[in-house]
């Protein structure tokens, strides 16, 4: 079966830096994303990457700030986070869609979600 687990969530200071990773078993998959929900908030979507890693889309909050990356032979997804400041503070979760997939979904399977609180 299908699984996705993050990691590497934590509390770190403002202007601080965290990687997450996204570890995935059980399938590949062409198209995968980073997304984060705070309290008392929608879900909103982070990151995009593409099999290749050639294509990739960020929120225009956080351009400039994280960096998706891949690697395809240990089958893992990550999100290099830089510059953290305190509207970061969410909890991340990887999500994975087949061929097709595309920023805005479909995205087939979810992690659990790791918590990232930066403190200001």
């Amino acid at each position: 079966q299908v699984r996705l687990v993050e990691s590497g969530g934590g509390l770190v200071q403002a202007g601080g830096s965290l990687r997450l990773t996204c570890a995935v078993s059980g399938g590949t998959f062409n198209g995968m994303a980073w997304f984060r929900q705070a309290p008392g908030k929608e879900r909103e979507f982070v990151a995009f990457i593409d099999w290749s890693g050639a294509n990739t889309a960020y929120r225009e909050s956080v351009k400039g700030r994280f960096t998706i990356s891949r690697d395809n032979a240990k089958n893992t997804l990550y999100l290099q986070m830089n510059s953290l400041k305190s509207e970061d503070t969410a909890v991340y979760y990887c999500a994975a869609g087949r061929a097709g997939v595309t920023t805005s979904g479909p995205y087939n399977y979810w992690g659990h979600g790791t918590q990232v609180t930066v403190s200001s």
